[in-house]
């Protein structure tokens, strides 16, 4: 149980850390933005209603992780969807960069997304395993 309440915890708080400042990225001055991601990757450019719901729905799970890191064995199945939510950044993340239409650093930030997903399938696994029989 310990194994599943750290992986989630730690997922939640860094997946907040990673997605909040982006609901501010828009308020920065736009050259600003340009040089730190570059032209290409300048996001909600173009429709920033898909970047502000993209990042309220990412942070709606973390705070989900965060809510599964008190109890695992309660909110077991709910991890399921949680290893989609990773899996669902981290594989088109690789995909794209295959095909270079993805940079090295957002590439980095699906492959987290990956390594979560393991971790939860495991902590998915070790909760099961640890529930007593009924």
């Amino acid at each position: 149980m310990l194994f599943a309440q750290r992986a989630f915890h730690i997922a939640g708080i860094y997946g907040l850390a990673v997605l909040l400042p982006q609901y501010f990225m828009e308020l920065l001055p736009p050259d600003f933005v340009k040089q730190q991601l570059g032209e290409a990757n300048v996001p909600g450019a173009v429709h920033p209603e898909h970047f502000y719901g993209f990042v309220g729905v990412a942070a709606a799970w973390q705070v989900a992780f965060l809510i599964i890191a008190r109890d695992p064995a309660r909110y077991r199945l709910i991890m399921i969807p949680g290893i989609l939510e990773k899996l669902s950044f981290g594989i088109p993340a690789l995909a794209l960069f295959a095909t270079g239409r993805l940079s090295a650093t957002t590439t980095f930030f699906g492959a987290i997304d990956l390594v979560f997903a393991v971790l939860f399938w495991i902590a998915f696994k070790k909760v099961g395993s640890e529930a007593p029989a009924n």
